[in-house]
């Protein structure tokens, strides 16, 4: 079994924790160098390029640290910032697997602070006071010095130094891409690479050049950015910015010239893409023929199975709802919800209010751009918590398929009766409830973030979307998940009583076996799909590109959020599942063989909705019991699967099951010959990492 690499990693400490007001500041977080706002013109510029290709997920220095990342990293990103503050984080254990990674096949990108780093020496702002940073640099993969500012008038947390640097390009370097001869690129504060071209018989290569006199002495050949062959692998390290966009700065942010250099960077964003494009390729991504766009928020559509269950539930909102200018509103801890009226349904003006930021035109006038009801044309970072949640309720009919064309009501609840009725009548509640959006920040953090509405949504009730542009996985994994994949959420209330013989923690077991069950069930011909668990709470499908090989890819995930109220722990049991979109990995349609028809997302949702609800109602009745252990060992990777325990000092062990108490991993000790010794550990899904494929199992700290 293999993991393919599909992650590109950026590096961002604990930003996904920050709250980030409408302006973009360059604000330097402590401790682990980068910048709020390099790290969101990484994210926003990779995904564009590299989706759907690529998850692009920002990653703490605990993940780089703790977590087994190297083996489905396809790219490791380190921003602007403070080159000081990764290695405060990362010196030591955390660059050691950094430079194995490399050397091993990994490719690493450097933004400025990031090639300092990357660098064998930085040499930052000598002889000027405070700003001064001198030393050397265990990385290395630049095997001489980076030394800035290449141009002086560099403050921290100020763009008074920004410059639209000329970049020329040495076409020749690259092998495929439409390359400019030279373009503008966003400048602060970094540095070039000295004496660049003495070091080719170290597989360095020049990929671009200051076309300007820089302020500081660079030696033979200096370069503004390098490719570094490392091992089996490569890094590519710039001083300059090339993935900050124009269309993401403000202007007005500081100085009189800064408008020019925005102004400039959008006559060159062109050039600028083109160039990033190479530079991806070089490190051997494979770039998206179109360049994907910023998605915006959609209306979300309120509906249910019987239509007067809507009224029933909008009533029971009373005590949350405000009125405001004859409008009504849900004021929750994380969003904004607006009910909409039929008379509001196609007015602008809260949704222009919230724009965090206006569009520059290539003349430096502000504006905002021409926006339909749904959706805001303004191609950019997007600060998705301030822009008003709108829920259409349906309280006569369900939405037709002009308002919801990516999914088809209809066809979802004529599939769960059909499923209701097949089923032993256990299947009444999950789905019944619906909450539809075309594209949504997370159907997560709509149900989990927001406890005054979750606190009055009925169980079953469930959220799903065509996209997502900021799902959620495990820790502060973020990503955008395209168009294809079957993403929803459902709300549980399981009583807290039920702990001593049905604990909360096998609810991701139960969601597991019911995404299986129900991919196996959805009709006739079905049940040799070949999907796997893969524990604690992954889905993987044998990899249809290699026929004849037993080698797996993750197709789905499952995320639990609890909160705990009135004796009951609520629940919001999070699924992702790649169903028609065939990247980054494979999809269900890929694996079914002619003759099948395809899956749909409304008949497949109303299927493992079914499937889930009549597994945890005999769950909450006897546990997790031989029937349901047995159900879930049929269908997972790992039975008597031999690993390795790091924290036991490398002891081989053998996976045997989960405890049927508490769901804990069950780890048996092997001695010589691998003769069991007898000891067994039991291993916690929240406390440990594992790389399965690598045989790979060890304690976090």
């Amino acid at each position: 079994m293999v993991t393919r690499r599909m992650n590109v990693l950026v590096y961002s400490g604990m930003w996904p924790q920050l709250q980030v007001g409408k302006k973009l500041l360059l604000t330097l977080k402590t401790g682990n160098g980068s910048t709020i706002e390099s790290v969101r013109h990484c994210l926003y510029t990779l995904r564009r390029l590299l989706a759907p290709n690529y998850a692009v997920i920002p990653v703490t220095d605990t993940v780089i640290l703790k977590e087994p990342w190297t083996s489905s990293c396809a790219l490791l990103v380190f921003p602007g910032g403070a080159d000081l503050g990764y290695c405060r984080s990362l010196n030591g254990e955390g660059n050691r697997r950094i430079e194995q990674y490399v050397r091993r096949g990994g490719a690493y990108l450097g933004f400025c602070a990031g090639a300092y780093y990357a660098s064998s020496r930085c040499e930052f702002e000598v002889g000027n006071g405070k700003l001064e940073v001198v030393g050397p640099r265990e990385l290395s993969f630049f095997p001489g010095t980076c030394r800035g500012c290449a141009f002086k008038g560099f403050i921290y947390h100020s763009e008074a130094g920004a410059k639209a640097v000329e970049l020329k390009v040495i076409k020749e370097a690259f092998k495929t891409g439409i390359l400019p001869q030279n373009f503008r690129s966003y400048y602060n504060g970094g540095g070039l690479f000295v004496d660049a071209g003495k070091f080719a018989d170290k597989g360095v290569e020049i990929l671009a050049t200051y076309a300007d006199q820089t302020d500081v002495e660079g030696g033979d050949r200096p370069a503004a950015v390098v490719y570094c062959k490392v091992g089996e692998g490569g890094a590519l390290l710039t001083g300059p910015h090339p993935e900050f966009a124009a269309v993401n700065l403000d202007p007005n942010s500081d100085g009189p010239g800064y408008p020019k250099v925005v102004k400039a960077m959008a006559e060159d964003d062109e050039s600028r893409v083109n160039f990033l494009k190479g530079c991806l390729a070089k490190l051997g991504l494979v770039i998206s023929q179109e360049t994907s766009s910023v998605p915006s928020l959609s209306r979300l559509h309120l509906s249910s199975q019987h239509h007067f269950s809507i009224s029933e539930l909008l009533a029971s909102w009373e005590s949350i709802i405000s009125k405001e200018d004859g409008e009504e509103y849900i004021r929750a801890e994380h969003d904004t919800f607006h009910l909409e009226k039929q008379s509001s349904r196609w007015s602008l003006g809260s949704l222009v209010k919230s724009l965090p930021l206006p569009r520059v035109s290539r003349e430096g006038e502000e504006h905002v751009a021409d926006q339909t009801a749904d959706a805001v044309s303004v191609d950019r970072i997007v600060d998705y918590s301030t822009i008003p949640k709108r829920i259409i309720p349906h309280e006569t009919e369900w939405p037709g398929t002009k308002e919801t064309p990516y999914f088809n009501h209809h066809s979802f609840y004529a599939n769960l009766q059909r499923y209701q009725r097949e089923g032993t009548g256990e299947a009444e509640e999950f789905g019944n409830t619906l909450l539809y959006g075309e594209v949504v920040t997370s159907t997560n953090t709509l149900l989990d973030k927001n406890a005054k509405l979750l606190a009055h949504l009925p169980t079953g009730f469930t959220c799903t979307a065509t996209t997502q542009v900021a799902g959620r996985g495990r820790g502060s994994n973020v990503w955008v998940s395209p168009a294809g994949s079957l993403v929803f959420s459902v709300c549980m209330k399981h009583p807290m009583a039920l702990n001593p013989t049905a604990p909360v923690v096998f609810i991701q077991y139960l969601a597991a076996i019911a995404i299986v069950e129900g991919i196996k069930s959805y009709d006739k011909g079905y049940k040799n799909v070949p999907v796997k668990l893969k524990w604690p709470n992954d889905i993987y499908a044998r990899d249809p590109s290699k026929p004849g090989k037993k080698e797996y890819v993750k197709i789905g995930g499952i995320l639990v959020n609890s909160s705990y109220s009135a004796g009951n722990y609520d629940l919001v049991v999070g699924i992702g599942l790649n169903t028609t979109n065939a990247a980054p990995t494979t999809s269900l349609n890929a694996l079914l063989p002619a003759g099948l028809t395809p899956f749909t997302l409304e008949k497949l949702l109303a299927r493992i909705l079914t499937k889930f609800e009549t597994i945890y109602k005999s769950f909450c009745r006897t546990g997790f019991d031989r029937k349901l252990e047995q159900t879930y060992y049929d269908n997972w990777l790992h039975t008597d699967q031999i690993v390795t325990l790091e924290a036991q000092g490398g002891a081989r062990a053998r996976i045997k099951g989960i405890t049927r108490t508490w769901g804990m991993l069950l780890a048996e000790e092997l001695g010589w010959e691998d003769r069991p010794t007898g000891k067994v550990w039991e291993l916690q899904s929240d406390s440990n990492s594992f790389d399965f494929f690598k045989g790979l199992l060890k304690k976090k700290a």
